[in-house]
C-alpha cells in the first residue's frame, strides 16, 4: 500500500484512508457484519488510516470500529473528532462544544468505546465559537501529554483559527471536504496547511457517492439518507450536478476506469500531502476505490477533469443553512 506523510514532519500514513461515518448514520441502513467485514479488508490490503467521529451514531460508529479493530490495533492509525454535540433523543439537533471540560469527557468516552488506551489522530470536529481556540488546544494538548492521544488535528477551521492552534501546539492535519466539486480548499487552507507543515485530510472526496455516477436521482436515496436534505442533491441542483458528473463518466470511460476511481486519482494528483478518505461500508466498494492508486493522470488529465469542475461549478452549497454556519470559523 502506498503511503502519505501528514505534514512536513508528520507520521506516516496509508495513502487513502478509510472514513466509516456512513457504516453507521447518515447514509441509509446499518449492516454491521458487512461493515466489519469492509473494515477487515481494509487493514487487510494495508490501509491504517481509519477516521471516525463521536457523533457518529452518535457514539455507535466508535464502539463499531472498536469492535472491527479489536487483536489488530497495531495496524490502525486511528483518527477520532469530538465537539459537534447531538442529542440522541433528537438527533437532528447539532450544538457545538469546545470548552476544555467536554474535551476531557469526549476523549475519555472515546478511549471507552474504541477499546483502546491512545487515540492516534484527536481532531476537533467543529470549532465552539464561544470558547478562545487557545483553551480549547490547550485541553487537547494536555491530552499529548498524559499519552492519550499522539496527534492533534482541527476540522473545517478558518485560516486564523488555524494559525492560533498551531501556535499553541502543532496540528499534524487538518479536514476538510475536497473533491472535484469542492474545491474551496484550494483558495486558502490548502495554501496555509503547505506554510505551516500542516497535513491535509481531504473528506467526501467523491462528493458523497455522486462522483461515482451510480446515482440518478434522489429517488436512490433511502428515505432516511441525508443526501435527501443536501441542497446539491435537491430540485434542479441535482440535475445541473448530474450533467457535469456525466461529463466525468465519459471521461473516465474513455481511459476503461471507474468514474469514482478517475475521481480520486483527481484528488491525489493535487499533492503529495493531500491523504483522501473515501467513506464506503461494502467490500466491493473498497475494492474498487482503492484502484485509484494504481491510476496515474496525466496533466492534460487533470486539467480536462478541472475544466469540467472549476472552482464553485457545483450548483447548491454543500451543507444546509445549519450546517454551513459552522464552517471556517
Amino acid at each position: 500500500m502506498q503511503e502519505r506523510r501528514l505534514g512536513r514532519d508528520g507520521p506516516r500514513v496509508s495513502a487513502l484512508g478509510l472514513g466509516c461515518m456512513g457504516m453507521s448514520d447518515f447514509y441509509g441502513g446499518r449492516d454491521d457484519r458487512e461493515s466489519i467485514a469492509t473494515l477487515h479488508a481494509a487493514l487487510d490490503q494495508g490501509v491504517t488510516l481509519i477516521d471516525t467521529a463521536d457523533m457518529y451514531g452518535p457514539y455507535t460508529n466508535e464502539e463499531l470500529v472498536g469492535k472491527a479493530i479489536a487483536g489488530r490495533r497495531d495496524r490502525v492509525f486511528l483518527a477520532t473528532k469530538f465537539g459537534v454535540v447531538r442529542d440522541s433523543d433528537n438527533p437532528h439537533s447539532r450544538g457545538v462544544d469546545g470548552s476544555p471540560d467536554y474535551v476531557r469527557r469526549s476523549v475519555e468516552g472515546s478511549l471507552k468505546r474504541l477499546g483502546v488506551d491512545h487515540i492516534d489522530l484527536y481532531y476537533q470536529h467543529r470549532i465552539d465559537p464561544e470558547v478562545p481556540i487557545e483553551d480549547t488546544m490547550g485541553a487537547m494538548a494536555r491530552l499529548v501529554e498524559e499519552g492519550k492521544v499522539r496527534y492533534l488535528g482541527l476540522s473545517e477551521a478558518a485560516p486564523d483559527t488555524l494559525r492560533r492552534a498551531h501556535q499553541v501546539h502543532p496540528i499534524t492535519a487538518l479536514q476538510m471536504e475536497y473533491s472535484l466539486w469542492t474545491r474551496d480548499a484550494e483558495a486558502s487552507m490548502l495554501p496555509l496547511c503547505r506554510e505551516l507543515g500542516v497535513g491535509f485530510v481531504a473528506y467526501s472526496p467523491l462528493g458523497r457517492g455522486f462522483l461515482s455516477g451510480a446515482i440518478r436521482s434522489p429517488e436512490d436515496f433511502d428515505s432516511d439518507d441525508f443526501r435527501r436534505h443536501n441542497p446539491r442533491f435537491q430540485g434542479a441542483n441535482f440535475q445541473r450536478n448530474l450533467d457535469l458528473v456525466d461529463q466525468v463518466t465519459a471521461l473516465a470511460e474513455a481511459k476503461q476506469v471507474l468514474p469514482s476511481q478517475l475521481a480520486l486519482a483527481w484528488v491525489l494528483a493535487q499533492g503529495e500531502d493531500i491523504v483522501p478518505i473515501f467513506g464506503t461500508k461494502r467490500r466491493r466498494y473498497l475494492q474498487e476505490n482503492l484502484g485509484a492508486l494504481g491510476l496515474t493522470l496525466s496533466e492534460e488529465d487533470q486539467q480536462a477533469l478541472a475544466r469540467i469542475f472549476p472552482m464553485d461549478a457545483a450548483a447548491g452549497e454543500r451543507y444546509g443553512e445549519a450546517g454551513m454556519a459552522t464552517l471556517g470559523r
